[in-house]
């Protein structure tokens, strides 16, 4: 297998942002780490493992890049201050690391959709690209994920809340929105189970389906059972079951 390590300035970050590659040639993935995680986090937790038959048949090729969950969601401080700094973080993602993974990957002529990926709040970034840019992505799977970021602001709300909250702003979205049918032709899987630390996830994604459902988006939301943690174990067994249907279409 095809593995790089790149970095280059972000004007958006004022900061280097690493990433990797993994393969050489497919559909690109865009894999985002779990809360506070690094570019390394696909490879040294072992989730390269379910991924590496379909990187090797050239079938995907995987991008895997740092959050900023530690100066934006997952900190304290002034709120306003740090969803700016998480708009920032997602425009980096969009406007500069999008735009380079596209030229290695050699999908930037053949307008090529991404699909995204996310485990625990990482399954937040995901679904937010996904509904935010669907010009960009066109398949997501999350796994037990919180769907809005009130989560981790609490009762703090303001416009880029909002732009980053999908159960929100979808929920407030218009019935004849041009992204709804843009949604439905895309692809859609979320996932959580009922054990050990998914609570709190778990009535999200319940909650995320029904506004969903009321958009008549049909999106695969599936509940597992009361032995599924929230956990590396599970979120292996999870992947290698829906990575497959996710590239059937």
């Amino acid at each position: 297998m095809n593995i790089e390590y790149h970095k280059f300035y972000s004007n958006h970050l004022n900061r280097d942002m690493e990433f990797k590659v993994y393969g050489s040639s497919g559909k690109p993935f865009l894999c985002i780490p779990c809360q506070s995680g690094r570019f390394y986090e696909f490879e040294d937790m072992h989730m390269l493992d379910v991924y590496a038959p379909y990187i090797e048949s050239g079938d995907i090729q995987v991008f895997t890049i740092d959050s900023l969950d530690s100066e934006t969601l997952a900190c304290g401080g002034d709120p306003r201050a740090r969803i700016e700094r998480h708009e920032s973080w997602i425009k980096y993602i969009v406007e500069e690391a999008i735009p380079v993974f596209s030229q290695i990957n050699g999908s930037s002529a053949e307008g090529v959709k991404f699909a995204v990926t996310g485990l625990s709040l990482g399954a937040l970034h995901a679904a937010t690209l996904y509904f935010r840019f669907p010009d960009i992505f066109d398949a997501v799977m999350g796994l037990s994920g919180i769907y809005s970021n009130e989560y981790y602001f609490g009762g703090y709300h303001d416009d880029l809340t909002y732009m980053n909250s999908p159960q929100q702003f979808i929920k407030g979205m218009s019935g004849d929105h041009p992204y709804i049918e843009k949604y439905r032709s895309g692809r859609m899987i979320f996932c959580v189970g009922q054990g050990a630390w998914e609570t709190e996830t778990l009535d999200s994604t319940k909650y995320f389906s029904e506004v969903l459902a009321e958009k008549n988006i049909g999106a695969w939301v599936d509940i597992w059972g009361y032995d599924v943690k929230h956990d590396w174990d599970w979120w292996y067994v999870q992947a290698a079951y829906f990575l497959p249907k996710l590239l059937e279409g």
